[in-house]
C-alpha cells in the first residue's frame, strides 16, 4: 500500500557548508549573502560545488503564514563517510540579516543555533537563526527541520543550504562543500488541492468504493502534497498519529484523519472514529488552501484485505516467509513459497469492524484487540479455521488474520474471501487469491 502555488516569495531559507567538527558547524555558514561558505576551510583542492555531491532542500515550494513545515536537507556524495549541514530562512527583502520565521529540530541529528553561537531560543540581539548538525547527526545523510514561517505574508522567502560530505578523517582536509537555495512563495492564491472526481476516496485495500471508521483509505487528486513522504518515527511520539505531514491534512465527515503517506497525487490515511452512515464529505488541506469536498461512503462495515500486486494476497508464513507462487517477484524469484494444505497462513485487511477491548483510533496500541464479531473465512469455498483475527500492534486500523489453509485444497490459486457482519470483503475481478502446492 502506497497507502502548486504561483506566487513568488521574497523570503530566503539558506544552508551552509558543514564544518568536519561533528558537534555541528558555526553561525554564518550557509552561502546566504552576508555568509561565508567555509570552502577555504575545507575540501581542500576541490572547489566549491565542484565534487560529483550535491545538497538539495525539499519542502513546499510556497508557505503559508503561520503553518509549520518540513524542510529536509540531504547530503549526497558516494565516496564520503560523514556528513553536515547548515540552513538558514530569510526574508527576500533582507537577505543578509531579515530572519524569516523559526526553525525547530525534529530528532537528534540537527539542532538550532543563533548568530552568537548559541542554542536557540535566540534574542533580539542574535535574532538570525541556523539549523545545522549534531554528533550523532553527522552520520546520516539527511535532516529533518520544521520551519514555522512569519505568520504574516511577507513575500518571498528564500532557503538557502550547504552542506559539506566528509571523508571522515577528523580534519578539514578531503571534505566537499555544497551549497545550494530554495525560493519560496506565499501561498495565499496557489491553486487549491483537487480530489479525483471519480475514485478519489477509496479503501485503502481494496481501492474500491465504501470506507468505515477507523480504517485505512486511499485519496488520488492533484496538489494533494509538497513532497512525498510517510511519517516518521518522531512524528508518533507521545504515542498519537499525525493528522497533518508538511502541511496536508484530511477530513472525513469533519472529524481529523491521521496521514500515513502524501504526494503531490495520493494520500494514505487512517480514518476517524466516527458512528455515521452513508454519504459523507472528505476534503484535503495543503497549506492553507483546502479542496472542494468528495463524497465518500461511510459503512459500518467494508473489509478487504491487501495485497502485494492486486491480485494474491500479502501474507507470509508462520515464519514470516513470503507467501506466494514462486517467482511471484520477479526482482527475487525465490522468495516466495506457496502455502501447504494444514499450515497456518497469515494476512492482513482493514474495515473489519470493532473489537473487543475496542482501540482508540489515531493512537499507538501494544495491545492485541481480536474482533468483537469472528469473521468466516473460505479458501477456494471452503471455510478455514480461524485461528486469530483482530487488531494488531503498533497502528489501530491493521488487522491481521492467523488462517489454517483447508486440507482438501488442491494445487493452485484458490480465492480467500471474509464474511462478517453480513458484509463480503471487498474484491475486484482478481482480487485476492493466495497459491497452494501440497
Amino acid at each position: 500500500m502506497k497507502l502548486s502555488l504561483q506566487l513568488f516569495v521574497t523570503s530566503v531559507v539558506s544552508i551552509a557548508p558543514i564544518w568536519a567538527d561533528l558537534p555541528g558547524a558555526d553561525p554564518r555558514y550557509t552561502g546566504a549573502p552576508g555568509d561565508g561558505t567555509c570552502i577555504s576551510c575545507h575540501g581542500g583542492s576541490t572547489p566549491l560545488n565542484g565534487g560529483p555531491g550535491s545538497v538539495s532542500i525539499a519542502t513546499s515550494s510556497s508557505y503559508t503564514p503561520g503553518v509549520k513545515q518540513r524542510i529536509t536537507v540531504t547530503v549526497s556524495d558516494s565516496a564520503q563517510r560523514r556528513f553536515g549541514f547548515e540552513l538558514t530562512a530569510r526574508l527576500s527583502s533582507d537577505l543578509v540579516n531579515g530572519q524569516a520565521g523559526t526553525l525547530a529540530a525534529v530528532d537528534n541529528a540537527a539542532q538550532i543555533i543563533c548568530e552568537n553561537g548559541r542554542r536557540a531560543p535566540c534574542t533580539a540581539a542574535t535574532v538570525v537563526q541556523f539549523a545545522t548538525h549534531t554528533q550523532t547527526g553527522a552520520t546520516g545523510k539527511s535532516f529533518n527541520i520544521d520551519w514555522t514561517p512569519p505568520a504574516t505574508n511577507v513575500g518571498n522567502i528564500v532557503l538557502y543550504a550547504a552542506g559539506n560530505a566528509a571523508d571522515g578523517n577528523n580534519a578539514t582536509s578531503g571534505d566537499r562543500i555544497y551549497t545550494t537555495s530554495l525560493s519560496l512563495q506565499p501561498a495565499a492564491s496557489a491553486p487549491a488541492p483537487a480530489i479525483s472526481s471519480t475514485g478519489g476516496v477509496v479503501n485503502g485495500a481494496s481501492f474500491q468504493a465504501g470506507i468505515t471508521q477507523n480504517s485505512w483509505i486511499t485519496i488520488s487528486g492533484t496538489r494533494l502534497g509538497s513532497n512525498s513522504r510517510t511519517w516518521t518515527s518522531a512524528e508518533l511520539a507521545g504515542g498519537k498519529l499525525p493528522t497533518s505531514l508538511d502541511g496536508t491534512s484530511v477530513t472525513v465527515n469533519g472529524k481529523a484523519a491521521y496521514i500515513y503517506y502524501i504526494s503531490p497525487t495520493q494520500i494514505n490515511a487512517l480514518s476517524p472514529a466516527d458512528d455515521a452512515q452513508g454519504p459523507v464529505e472528505v476534503k484535503v488541506t495543503v497549506n492553507g488552501q483546502t479542496s472542494a469536498a468528495a463524497t465518500a461512503q461511510l459503512n459500518a462495515s467494508s473489509p478487504a484485505f491487501f495485497t502485494f500486486d492486486g491480485a494474491y494476497l500479502a501474507a507470509t508464513h508462520a515464519d514470516n516467509a513470503l507467501l506466494g507462487e514462486a517467482g511471484l517477484f520477479s526482482s527475487a524469484p525465490t522468495a516466495t513459497a506457496p502455502a501447504k494444505p494444514g499450515e497456518t497462513i497469515i494476512f492482513y485487511g482493514t474495515g473489519f469492524g470493532a473489537t473487543n477491548p475496542a482501540i482508540t483510533a489515531g493512537q499507538l496500541t501494544d495491545k492485541l484487540a481480536p474482533l468483537s464479531v469472528q469473521p468466516v473465512i473460505t479458501i477456494g469455498g471452503v471455510q478455514a479455521n480461524v485461528a486469530f483475527a483482530g487488531l494488531v500492534p503498533p497502528y489501530a486500523g491493521l488487522f491481521q488474520f492467523n488462517v489454517v489453509v483447508p486440507d482438501s485444497l488442491a494445487n493452485g490459486d484458490h480465492a480467500v474471501i471474509a464474511r462478517i457482519g453480513g458484509v463480503t470483503s471487498l474484491t475486484n475481478d482478481k482480487c485476492c487469491s493466495i497459491t497452494v502446492q501440497k
